[in-house]
């Protein structure tokens, strides 16, 4: 069973930056993937990133174009089994739920998963607001 816990979300102002964290625990694996999702206010949750541990590579979401994937960064302390999103330049349509989840297998699974926003361990989510 792998716990989750967010934090490090909250209220900004447009142009502003958050690092929201991701502290993992109850599990060993080393071909595990830990990824970002968010949600908005009457939209459905969508991928924003994702980490693969083995390679240490990374993913963006390819439905967010380059001017978005620029302000985001992913990126894991395994020493501290924490998952890190960095967001930058912080903009209102950015509003939203924020989830961290987990799951492990090779690569081309937690690509798949992460398309189809099926990955397995989930946590509570932190909230990320931002005005104009």
């Amino acid at each position: 069973q792998v716990q989750l816990v967010e934090s490090g979300g909250g209220s900004v102002q447009a142009g502003g930056s958050l690092r929201l964290s991701c502290e993992a625990s109850g599990y060993t694996r080393s071909s595990d993937c830990m990824a970002w999702f968010r949600q908005a206010p009457g939209k459905e949750r969508d991928g924003v990133a994702f980490i693969y541990t083995a390679a240490g590579s990374t993913y963006y979401a390819d439905s967010y174009p380059d001017s978005v994937k620029e302000r985001f960064t992913i990126s894991r302390d395994n020493a501290k089994n924490t998952l890190y999103l960095q967001i930058n330049n912080l903009k209102p349509e950015d509003t939203a739920m924020y989830y961290c989840a987990w799951d492990f297998g090779p690569l081309y699974s937690c690509r798949r998963k992460f398309d189809t926003i099926a990955f397995g361990s989930w946590g509570q989510g932190t909230q990320v607001t931002v005005s104009s």
